[in-house]
């Protein structure tokens, strides 16, 4: 081949540089800001930020991204209708689309932007974690368009879907997978030793930003729910998210209760969970808010485990999940880590944006 050809094959090869579009301007992706930011003053190569978008407005990213990410976040509420995020010029194939919102509408999107050669790097566990038709078309789309970077999604950046999926690619077969898989509610039961009210260590977490700024929402088990059906269907399961048996730990009174009046109701916690923890303590156990599916089935809830148990094992807001196969069939493989925090989740989802973009130009 001559020189000439060779070059202009290498000028044909050469991809247009991505660009990047962040839909969501709230906690998670006010840390991606900042956490892009910090990386590109380090010299590490990013693709640019083109749009910032949230349910309000869409603004370039312009240099300035601490500016546009304020403008952003000072519009005014507009009527419902179509997406901002949606409007004018869209993502073209090999742009990459970070999802840091918790939006059913955008997650819709996913399996679009994915056929279309649009990568999504995502927080937002209403992709693989909400109807199971939707995370289904996710893993059609994804396996002949654009790459999903989904690790922000459940233990917030641990090496865990990786690692499920690569011992499934290695022909191991998953019995169960069980975790601690909220790290809200993993800080509340590791502090709660009867020292005081249950209620105060929800008021505490939730002042550390560890909850959802509506506490009901971690108390409630749905967010494990989503979890745990997230790490299912990554193991080949197309588990309905219908057939998850969730215990809440709301009380109806706390779950009937207005916004303004949920911090008064959460003295309805204290009894019940006073009085199992008791129970638990006595004969030398720990409770656990754990998600767990195996044969018989999938359920949520919380349980008393004996403190050997390897989902005991952890401190503070940390993620523990024991995954149980033909590989790890006499003791499971257990990964831990910090699994709640603005900041890990942005790590995730910047570490996901960095993988793609290696990969493309590799």
């Amino acid at each position: 081949m001559s020189t000439v050809v060779q070059l202009r094959q290498g000028r044909r090869a050469q991809p247009r540089p991505a660009r990047l579009a962040l839909l969501g301007t709230g906690t998670v992706g006010s840390a991606f800001v900042e956490r892009y930011a910090r990386l590109a003053e380090q010299g590490v190569a990013l693709p640019e930020v083109a749009w910032l978008c949230n349910s309000r407005t869409q603004v370039g990213g312009g240099d300035d991204l601490h500016a546009a990410l304020a403008q952003a976040r000072a519009a005014a509420r507009r009527r419902a209708g179509f997406p901002p995020w949606a409007e004018g010029e869209s993502p073209k194939p090999g742009d990459i689309i970070v999802d840091a919102t918790a939006s059913e509408t955008v997650a819709d999107w996913h399996p679009e932007w994915l056929t279309r050669g649009v990568h999504v790097v995502t927080a937002n566990k209403l992709g693989t974690g909400g109807d199971l038709g939707r995370a289904l078309s996710i893993g059609d789309a994804r396996a002949i368009g654009g790459r999903y970077g989904d690790s922000a999604t459940v233990g917030a950046g641990l090496p865990l879907l990786r690692s499920l999926r690569a011992l499934i690619d290695g022909g191991d077969r998953i019995h169960a997978i069980e975790g601690v898989l909220s790290g809200s509610l993993a800080w509340l039961f590791s502090h709660h030793d009867g020292s005081q009210p249950f209620s105060a260590l929800v008021r505490q977490a939730s002042a550390a930003g560890y909850t959802e700024p509506d506490p009901r929402v971690d108390l409630s088990g749905e967010d494990v729910r989503r979890k745990l059906l997230i790490l299912a269907r990554a193991a080949g399961i197309a588990l309905p998210a219908h057939e998850v048996v969730v215990e809440s730990l709301v009380p109806d009174v706390l779950a009937r209760a207005a916004g303004a009046d949920v911090d008064q109701a959460l003295a309805a916690l204290d009894d019940t969970l006073e009085a199992r923890r008791a129970e638990a303590a006595a004969n030398g156990d720990r409770l656990c808010f754990v998600g767990r599916f195996d044969a018989d089935g999938a359920r949520v809830g919380l349980r008393a485990l004996p403190v050997g148990h390897p989902l005991c094992a952890g401190n503070g807001t940390d993620n523990r999940v024991a995954i149980h196969s033909d590989r790890y069939s006499a003791q499971p493989l257990v990964i831990q880590g910090p699994g709640a925090g603005a900041e890990v989740t942005a790590a995730a989802l910047l570490d996901d944006v960095l993988a793609i973009t290696h990969a493309q130009v590799v």
